[in-house]
């Protein structure tokens, strides 16, 4: 599975908060969520931010609290991958359940800069920034990983094992 975006890039310790702001917990309309993700740290994303687009950010990101409505907003504004130096545990865990694809790689998240095209083959883990022609490594994810990915996430993925 391969994927490629315009690269939205974020700092250090980007948390739940600002990813997705309390005040729009209230809501389970994923498109009104959509619409708020990131506006406390990039008022502009969410009217820039295009399908298959890819956040980068520095080390611990998602931190703060575990709500799932931070990746599941990520996701429903259209962001096909995040990639990061590291995650905030829950989030990565978070992440994987709703099927927002996520890769650690230090390397990646520190060179690649706003703006660039970054393609990612997740059968490989291989990350090249388009816009420079640096290429990376992250992890693979396993081919059960990518199922549950593209089946949505883990509770869509389960209907398709019953």
């Amino acid at each position: 599975m391969k994927i490629e975006g315009s690269v939205f890039k974020y700092g250090d310790n980007v948390d739940t908060d600002v990813i997705i702001p309390a005040r729009y917990l209230n809501t389970p309309d994923m498109g009104e969520l959509a619409r708020h993700c990131m506006e406390d740290i990039d008022a502009a994303f969410a009217s820039s931010v295009k399908p298959g687009d890819i956040i980068v950010a520095g080390r611990n990101f998602g931190c703060g609290s575990s709500r799932e409505h931070a990746p599941a907003s990520i996701k429903a504004a259209g962001v096909s991958c995040v990639i990061a130096s590291t995650f905030a545990r829950i989030f990565y865990r978070n992440a994987l359940n709703i099927g927002l694809p996520i890769l650690e790689c230090p390397e990646a998240a520190e060179a690649i800069a706003k703006g660039d095209r970054v393609s990612v083959d997740f059968d490989t883990g291989k990350i090249v920034d388009e816009t420079t022609g640096k290429v990376f490594s992250a992890e693979p994810f396993p081919p059960f990983m990518q199922d549950l990915i593209r089946a949505g996430g883990l509770a869509a993925y389960m209907k398709t094992i019953e």
